[in-house]
């Protein structure tokens, strides 16, 4: 299996320049690739570029620029072109879905944040002095910089990549390790249902704490924006050492919560993983879920609209992607399968107005958000861990349909 881990770098002030440098030249690469496919496709003619013809032009752009281009890791250039490639290859799959297309844009120095070297030992070497007690990482046109290596690295490393978040540099690795020993077994199954107000609830009656870190953060990060909204926009380069200072404290905080959301997701999938050898979750389709309700037009007075309840979606969107569902889902079921568990992902519908006595079901069976009564056999329950019952009994029957 593969494994990736990430560590925070200690580069000193050349070296933070040098690799600044270097995603500003892989972002130039990268806008001149898009460049050339844009302008042969407006062409009369029609003419589509692959990666391969701009792989293959890489020798020529490394020899007219030596002091920029030709200074970097040709591996990582091919990486740079073959992200592009994955790009458009994403575009054409939403046109022919007839989703939103989303054309590749052209990244700007900010929006370029992560350079990818292929083969450790290609461009990058990890762990460069193994005589030394301090772990180092070399780059091509960098030199050895220093990793705080929090944990050790099992397996081989397959690949190394470079991500610059705020001032901050890590080193990103990927490495291949065999499959860890499953956990013992506890004879345990359970089903989990996603919520806002509690972040999700078990069959068992057990309620998860929804931290909510980006309501808790709300009052420092508004400020902290109208504070950056004092200043013009102008490029990176045209601000002011305030101006930089604010959009800084802005990326600080977001950052911070960001962390902390991740923290919980990987806290709360932990606890599951260890406790139980079956989990059952809905298939939340969490894209469709935080969509904008639709206009409606007033027939009545042409160029108005009607209430449609836009506001009241707005909270909710914010509450649905303040909890984070899709990254703890994500993290389940990575740790599910290192720990030899067995994930399941059920229908969500009708899962919390099933009566789990009788089966029947009606909206009017929760009369309350947190209320669940049956109005045919009179149970009454939380209507989240009626939700979690009902999706683990839908869990194990998709199980024993379709054994292993």
């Amino acid at each position: 299996m593969i494994r990736a881990y990430k560590f925070l770098m200690r580069p000193t002030a050349g070296q933070a320049a040098a690799l600044a440098a270097m995603l500003a030249d892989h972002c130039s690469l990268y806008n001149g690739a898009l460049q050339e496919r844009r302008d042969a496709y407006r062409h009369v003619s029609k003419t589509s570029v692959t990666y391969g013809q701009q792989s293959a032009q890489l020798k020529e752009i490394r020899a007219f620029d030596p002091e920029r281009q030709g200074r970097w890791s040709f591996s990582s250039q091919q990486a740079t072109l073959r992200r592009l490639e994955k790009a458009f290859q994403a575009f054409f799959r939403r046109v022919k879905a007839s989703e939103t297309p989303g054309y590749p844009r052209f990244r700007g120095v900010n929006w370029f944040d992560t350079v990818d070297f292929p083969k450790d030992g290609d461009g990058c070497r990890w762990d460069s002095t193994p005589h030394d007690r301090v772990t180092r990482v070399r780059f091509q046109g960098v030199g050895h910089v220093k990793v705080n290596q929090h944990r050790p690295v099992v397996g081989k490393v397959k690949t190394v990549s470079v991500k610059r978040e705020g001032k901050r540099w890590y080193v990103v690795l990927t490495a291949e390790q065999a499959q860890p020993e499953p956990l013992p077994p506890t004879d345990s199954v359970v089903g989990i249902d996603m919520g806002i107000a509690s972040f999700l609830t078990t069959s068992g009656g057990e309620h998860v704490a929804n931290p909510r870190h980006g309501r808790k953060a709300a009052a420092k990060l508004e400020a902290a924006q109208q504070a950056l909204s004092r200043f013009p926009r102008v490029r990176r380069d045209k601000r002011t050492a305030n101006h930089q200072r604010a959009v800084d404290h802005v990326a600080k905080l977001h950052r911070k919560v960001r962390r902390q959301r991740l923290d919980h997701a990987h806290k709360a999938a932990l606890d599951l993983v260890r406790e139980h050898d079956f989990i059952a979750h809905e298939d939340l389709k969490i894209r469709n879920m935080v969509k904008a309700p639709a206009s409606k037009s007033d027939p009545d007075q042409p160029g108005s609209f009607l209430p449609n309840g836009a506001a009241a979606k707005a909270g909710l969107n914010h509450s649905i992607s303040d909890a984070g569902w899709g990254v703890f889902l994500t993290i389940l079921h990575a740790k599910a399968e290192s720990a030899g568990r067995e994930v399941i992902a059920v229908d969500p519908r009708n899962t919390s107005r099933t009566c789990p006595e009788c089966g029947h079901v009606s909206a009017e069976n929760r009369p309350t958000q947190e209320k669940f009564h049956c109005v045919s056999c009179g149970h009454w329950a939380h209507a989240d861990t009626v939700g979690a019952l009902n999706v683990l009994r839908a869990g194990l029957v998709r199980r024993d349909a379709n054994p292993a």
